[in-house]
């Protein structure tokens, strides 16, 4: 189960299609628009209602970008998330009836609980990012680097708090519905800590160490990989690669933006600056360019394309970082909110990314340094494709498929 835009709901095809061949039964459940992503893969589709695309271009959505602090985001975003999460409760319960057991994303976490302990149905958590308070780092979702050990662990906590909100209205509801007793307020994020049901994570412990402080049964597996319903490149986009040498790709995924067309023409700018090619990904954001140096595309797998590109702009979201690290290229991360601050600070820490390009201070002035960095010294490449070796030979989807058999024996 899991909410949320493309990058919500990619990994867990992967691991769906991971658990099918261990010989379970799977149905992904999550918004209608992306059943073409289970296509081909042996998971169900269950759909939710919904369209996150629209729910983000919408005026709410869009008020997300008037906020230039992280708290300020998580504050739009709680609200704008408590008003639609229990538009899906209904599904969310059919579904699960279905089920034997229920593997939840965080962006459903308190709302999937609740479901499955009122069916009495064995639960996981399937986590994309480290959500978890801890000393070692502040919560990813408020975009900052750190505020000391206790700073961390705190906004941790108030972090988690924030979440919870989201699900003030709609757990009570569930709870009353299965006929669970209601719990006092904050009491469900202070139960699940103390509890110890399993919390995988679908990331490389190479990127993301295992914080020393977690509890016991919070674990990092490694990345479960997008099911890649076809990997062949279109043809137009194959002749743009073979007719030069290796361009740039930008993209900003699920992420929309205040002014498409300056941004566009500044990315542009930048990688002829740099004297690269580019090829635009169009996105959620309405990224264009044109020339016979620049091609504009839609939506390619990640895992065909990025290997032949001299490196990748994006916008750090956890499945983007996560491809181009597998891809063994360079990257240019453009944080635009939320986690992506933590993901581009890795990525230059990990010393496969120059520096992080914010979108807020994005120029062609301010991009076209890091690009010539990115690809013009070799020690990002040959870092990249170091570490995308370890990463590849690490197995996340087993991990996950041992648990399952734990708690459904």
């Amino acid at each position: 189960m899991t909410a949320g835009s493309r990058g919500d709901v990619a990994p867990y095809t992967g691991l769906g299609h991971g658990l099918v061949r261990a010989g379970h039964e799977v149905t992904l459940v999550t918004h209608g628009c992306f059943e073409r992503l289970v296509a081909g893969s042996g998971v169900g589709f269950h759909p939710l209602p919904l369209d996150p695309r629209a729910e983000l271009e919408s005026s709410r959505g869009r008020g997300l970008h008037s906020s230039a602090t992280g708290v300020g985001k998580l504050v739009r975003l709680v609200a704008m998330a408590r008003a639609l999460v229990g538009r899906m409760t209904d599904d969310l319960v059919a579904a699960a009836r279905a089920s034997d057991v229920l593997l939840v994303s965080a962006s459903l976490g308190p709302l999937g609980q609740a479901v499955a302990e009122g069916l009495a149905l064995p639960s996981l958590g399937v986590h994309l990012q480290p959500l978890a308070p801890t000393r070692e780092f502040a919560p990813p979702v408020l975009g900052v680097r750190s505020w000391g050990a206790l700073g961390n662990r705190l906004a941790g906590h108030g972090a988690g708090l924030a979440v919870e909100r989201v699900f003030a209205d709609a757990v009570p509801a569930v709870r009353a519905r299965l006929g669970l007793p209601r719990t006092r307020r904050g009491a469900a994020l202070g139960g699940r800590e103390r509890q110890s049901r399993p919390v995988l994570h679908g990331f490389s412990p190479l990127v993301v160490p295992r914080p020393r402080d977690w509890r016991p049964g919070l674990d990092v597996t490694g990345y479960w990989w997008p099911y890649d319903v076809n990997v062949q490149l279109p043809h137009r986009l194959r002749e743009f690669l073979d007719a030069g040498p290796p361009p740039v790709f930008v993209g900003l995924g699920s992420a929309t933006v205040p002014d498409p067309r300056r941004l566009s023409a500044d990315i542009v700018r930048a990688l002829r600056r740099a004297g690269l090619r580019g090829v635009i990904q169009r996105g959620w954001g309405g990224l264009e360019a044109h020339g016979d140096d620049m091609l504009t595309i839609d939506e390619v797998p990640h895992s065909a394309l990025f290997p032949r590109t001299a490196a990748v702009v994006h916008h750090s979201g956890a499945g983007t970082t996560a491809a181009g690290l597998r891809a063994g290229v360079p990257a240019v991360p453009v944080p635009v909110q939320f986690d992506a601050a933590f993901w581009a600070a890795r990525l230059v820490g990990l010393g496969v990314a120059p520096k992080a390009v914010p979108l807020r201070r994005l120029t062609a002035d301010t991009l076209a340094p890091a690009l010539i960095r990115a690809t013009r010294d070799p020690a990002y490449r040959e870092r990249a494709r170091s570490l995308a070796t370890r990463i590849r030979a690490e197995d996340g989807v087993a991990p996950v498929a041992d648990a399952v058999n734990r708690v459904a024996g």
